[in-house]
């Protein structure tokens, strides 16, 4: 079995996709018997990201990470993000000639341009600075490797690296004659500007709006929209009660490279509404599934129409941990390997699309 270190800027107690997506990879990684080392900020020192306090940047002496990662003999490095510990582990592997795989998780430009007004150009081209040496980049979608070669220049090659979803809890439940008006409108993730969520809060919509998560925006919106509830987080079988008891998944973010909780609505039966975007385009194929469009109001309509429970399901069940897992390590590569063909810059390592069987 395989020594794998994880570096990841990203880690608990944050409560977003990229932390799911990894905690739930390594929990399956020790499951199927592998070694796992985590290299995460609460280790360390840490300070808040000025304009997003919810965030705390490790900042650790270089020297601690480089013996870290030299006392745990790795045969896999895997650098998650590029925060200040993916930017230490980058330099290790590079003073020591070590291969490694990267992802790309977040659309950090797009967040920088929202919060301050920092111009995306100038972040795509520190990211393709980071992510050049990595021998692969795992991204979700071929569309999401598709955007970053063609629109910003990306000359790596790519692997895909889908998500799952936890059918045992997110699953169709009745439908509960509760306290909110029908039909019932669902978000569920950050209460902030880059996600969109204003979009949804605006619209004019028979029903109820419930949105479950916490971020900067709330209390701001809270008081400007006072028809939308506001339930705060909500975890485990009272967050997947509130999914099935939603109409529809409303998924307003343009920024979003997946978007795990679109499977979480689906596998609870619940049809969803988004923009045509990079995630909800890639799961959002099958109109009893939901809708989308650049009308979010539109979108949603035609996934109160159209949408089918059943079917709903029958995506979600493509989509599981473990086969994700299986694609996370085929796509790594040994610390001694040589570099990857030249011929793979230009033609993308995605594997196959077919997640039912990958």
């Amino acid at each position: 079995m395989a020594r794998i270190a994880l570096v990841s800027d990203a880690w608990h107690p944050q409560v977003n996709g990229v932390v799911r997506t990894l905690t739930t990879t390594v929990g399956w990684l020790q499951h199927l018997g592998h070694v796992v080392e985590v290299v995460e900020p609460c280790a360390y020192y840490r300070v808040p990201v000025p304009f997003y306090p919810e965030v705390a940047l490790a900042l650790p002496r270089p020297g601690r990470i480089r013996q870290r990662l030299l006392r745990f003999r790795p045969d896999h490095l895997h650098i998650a993000t590029e925060g200040p510990l993916g930017l230490l582990a980058r330099r290790v592997a590079l003073q020591r000639g070590w291969q490694f795989t990267s992802s790309y998780h977040t659309r950090f430009p797009e967040y920088l341009q929202a919060y301050a007004a920092v111009p995306p150009r100038y972040t795509y081209r520190y990211l393709r600075w980071f992510h050049r040496p990595a021998a692969r980049v795992l991204v979700a979608t071929a569309s999401l490797a598709n955007e970053l070669r063609q629109q910003h220049g990306f000359a790596n090659p790519f692997a895909l690296w889908s998500r799952g979803v936890d059918t045992t809890l997110f699953h169709p439940r009745p439908k509960p004659a509760g306290p909110y008006a029908r039909p019932i409108y669902l978000y569920v993730g950050r209460i902030s500007v880059e996600k969109g969520v204003e979009d949804f809060l605006r619209l004019s919509l028979p029903g109820t709006k419930l949105l479950v998560g916490d971020g900067p925006a709330r209390l701001d919106w809270q008081h400007r929209y006072p028809d939308a509830h506001f339930l705060g987080y909500r975890y485990g079988q009272e967050l997947a009660e509130l999914y099935a008891a939603a109409d529809v998944f409303v998924f307003p973010s343009r920024t979003d490279t997946f978007g795990n909780v679109i499977l979480e609505a689906l596998a609870s039966g619940v049809p969803v509404a988004a923009y045509p975007v990079t995630g909800p385009r890639d799961l959002i194929t099958d109109p009893r599934c939901g809708a989308v469009h650049e009308d979010l109001a539109t979108a949603i309509h035609l996934a109160l129409q159209h949408g089918e429970p059943a079917a709903c399901v029958a995506t979600a069940q493509r989509y599981n941990w473990h086969n994700a897992t299986l694609q996370f390590l085929q796509a790594l590569v040994p610390l001694h390997a040589p570099p990857l063909s030249p011929s793979l810059i230009q033609h993308p390592n995605l594997g196959s699309t077919n997640l039912a069987t990958d």
